[in-house]
């Protein structure tokens, strides 16, 4: 099918890097590999960031629904659109008209709604994510938590799963050569909940500076200097500030480390925790949000209760201290991301609940 692909919050091609970012590609690269052509048919960016701001995205919208609807009465119009992404503060204000107007099956991915938002001054922009759930061929969810979420809310919506995934050609190419005593992060210097992670890593390693451990820190953005003054008590070389990596380079430090530390506060998934696994180092991480649906507990990772800085300290020096552990969860992480997560496997779902949901809307 010829698919129109829209992601509100931010395009697939926006310079600053992030999980979004990346999914959005992801899936991407998964249609395609299903036989699909894919058009990113919109730039607009809808992320409104206080709800005084909602109005303003709704009228500077109107222009560019206008372009997209005198776009296809010139060109062949997409079989599908597919939306990545819409939550309260980033709804889809096109695909749904457009999907209407031009009769063609509307999809969405991570899509999201909460009750609550609405008695905060969000509900104008909610409205449209509401709409486009209930309109939707098919919700495609990555989580047992957003598919129970969107069940609860919209009981006659049409729900398919498909679990986080990453491309892992990269890290099957790499052998990995641990450093057991070596934990490593990946994470973007931001405000909100990276900063609350980075908070919460930093002071659960000052609970056991006593075990030999060093730390890599692979990352960057306007909190840096907030985030090394968080580290800044610990001994001379105990944290290496490794900057903002390519991909590759990431790779590489991670099959050449022992742990993934990151507690992941408000974590929506993380696909940082899918590549590090796959680089075959275990995750400690808390049991939040949608962490459970990328690592799996005791077999892949520690996942510590949320919010118990003391918790995830000592989940920390377990694995520090049984080396044997720490390999036996290595091994079983690097094995569930390759064949459980892969991007071909990705793929083929993908392309049988198109099939299956938004094939038989299009043939209507």
């Amino acid at each position: 099918m010829r698919i129109a692909f829209y992601a509100p919050m931010k395009s697939p091609d926006h310079p600053v890097p992030s999980g979004d970012r990346l999914m959005a590609r992801l899936l991407i690269r998964a249609l395609e590999m299903a036989g699909h052509s894919v058009e990113v048919v919109s730039r607009f960016r809808v992320h409104a960031g206080t709800p005084e701001e909602a109005a303003d995205v709704l009228v500077t919208a109107e222009d560019e629904l206008q372009r997209l609807q005198g776009k296809w009465r010139d060109e062949p119009k997409p079989e599908l659109w597919f939306c990545y992404h819409p939550y309260y503060k980033s709804p889809d204000l096109f695909g749904p008209t457009i999907a209407e107007q031009f009769a063609i099956p509307y999809v969405t991915a991570e899509a999201s709604y909460s009750r609550k938002r609405d008695g905060m001054g969000w509900a104008s922009l909610q409205k449209p994510v509401a709409d486009a759930i209930r309109q939707a061929a098919i919700n495609i969810a990555f989580t047992e938590r957003d598919r129970k979420g969107l069940e609860d809310v919209f009981p006659k919506a049409r729900i398919a799963e498909v679990r986080p995934f990453i491309d892992t050609a990269l890290f099957e190419a790499i052998t990995p050569t641990p450093d057991p005593q070596r934990l490593i992060t990946v994470a973007m210097m931001r405000a909100g909940d990276k900063m609350a992670s980075y908070k919460m890593l930093a002071a659960a390693l000052r609970m056991i500076e006593d075990r030999p451990w060093t730390l890599g820190i692979v990352g960057d953005g306007p909190l840096k200097t907030d985030v090394q003054a968080l580290f800044a008590g610990f001994d001379p070389g105990r944290i290496d500030w490794l900057g903002q990596r390519e991909p590759e380079e990431i790779a590489d430090l991670l099959s050449k480390s022992g742990i993934y530390v990151w507690p992941g506060c408000g974590e929506a998934y993380g696909l940082a925790y899918l590549e590090a696994q796959a680089a075959g180092l275990p995750v400690v991480a808390q049991a939040t949000g949608g962490v459970p649906a990328v690592v799996e507990a005791d077999m892949t990772g520690l996942l510590t209760p949320d919010g118990d800085t003391e918790a995830y300290a000592r989940a920390i020096a377990e694995l520090l201290e049984e080396r044997g552990r720490r390999d036996a969860m290595a091994s079983a992480a690097r094995r569930f991301v390759i064949d459980e997560r892969s991007l071909a496997g990705a793929s083929h779902q993908l392309d049988l609940i198109l099939r299956n949901h938004a094939g038989a809307a299009h043939d209507r």
